[in-house]
């Protein structure tokens, strides 16, 4: 028999991709609740102990009630939203953040999947403090744009509503953002780095950047080098991919957009030997949410890793 798969929150604007990449298999099978019993903790509860696995796209708290109910121990879970990225006892879904994450996730009952902005920070910092080149109390600070389908239904329909004539605006003000603790665990950073933001009139993508002045660094390290510790750390992997250094000197510019409807996360070195522009791009609902949660539901099942995804 497929395993079963439940999507508690199918309705939600990652739920309802998560949901769409799933459809055309035929390597599982997907259980859906009657539309009219989504908030009967009754009947949620048994979908959920149903389930060989459950996709949470909820709200923080009704994650942790969602939580709540799994009685059934051979049940995965993983949750998509904020509530468990740092909490102990799950395992960090971001299957090419260390060579063993993979084999943590399939082991695991408990995975939860990663914020985007944090998947584009964590892939461009954390190989370089592993490197050494990037010390863990170095003061970084992290610029990020993503379409407006970050925000949910809410922002969707303010924006293709015309609710708001913003052609792109900056958030989060108050550095009291929900993303900078996740950033700061996995990154493998002493302090939260100082995480800025921004929304654009464009329904999805995203370009998460992180500046370094290479001079000021204790070792002084090239662009070269840091180029060097990324590519090792993603080498051979399908979906992370870093360009070549000439590869991205060649371009004059880079859409936010150009990842979408993949699974793909890109990494670009630009910039001099002594200031190095690092920029991730990736779909915000791709490897920034619904393609991740499928690969990790994938690796979860023991199913092949790729399938439902485009790298």
């Amino acid at each position: 028999m497929n395993p079963k798969v439940f999507i508690d929150g199918e309705a939600g604007t990652t739920g309802l991709e998560i949901a769409q990449r799933l459809a055309p298999r035929r390597d599982l099978e997907l259980i859906s609740i009657d539309p009219d019993k989504r908030k009967d903790i009754e009947a949620r509860a048994a979908m959920i102990n149903r389930a060989d696995a459950v996709v949470l796209c909820l709200p923080d708290d009704a994650a942790r009630l969602a939580v709540s109910l799994v009685k059934n121990p051979n049940t995965v879970v993983i949750d998509a939203s904020t509530a468990h990225r740092t909490a102990p006892g799950w395992v960090y879904g971001f299957a090419e953040m260390d060579k063993g994450q993979r084999s943590a996730i399939a082991a695991s009952k408990r995975i939860s999947n990663p914020g985007c902005y944090p998947t584009g920070f964590i892939a461009l910092v954390r190989p370089l403090v592993r490197a050494g080149i990037l010390p863990p109390d170095w003061p970084v600070t992290v610029n990020a744009v993503s379409g407006y389908s970050g925000g949910g239904k809410p922002m969707i329909a303010e924006f293709e509503e015309h609710q708001t004539a913003d052609n792109y605006r900056i958030y989060g003000l108050g550095q009291a953002h929900k993303h900078p603790p996740e950033m700061k665990k996995y990154a493998g950073l002493a302090h939260l780095p100082m995480f800025t933001p921004a929304v654009g009139r464009f329904a999805q993508g995203m370009i998460v950047e992180v500046p370094l002045a290479l001079w000021a660094l204790p070792g002084q390290a090239k662009r070269k080098d840091v180029h060097g510790a990324l590519a090792a750390a993603f080498a051979g992997e399908r979906f992370v991919k870093v360009a070549a250094l000439a590869e991205g000197d060649a371009l004059k510019s880079l859409d936010a957009e150009g990842c979408n409807g993949t699974n793909r996360l890109e990494i670009y070195v630009f910039g001099s030997d002594d200031q190095a522009r690092l920029v991730a791009r990736l779909d915000n609902l791709g490897k920034g949410a619904s393609g991740a949660a499928v690969q990790n539901l994938n690796i979860a099942l023991g199913l092949d890793e790729g399938e439902g995804l485009e790298g």
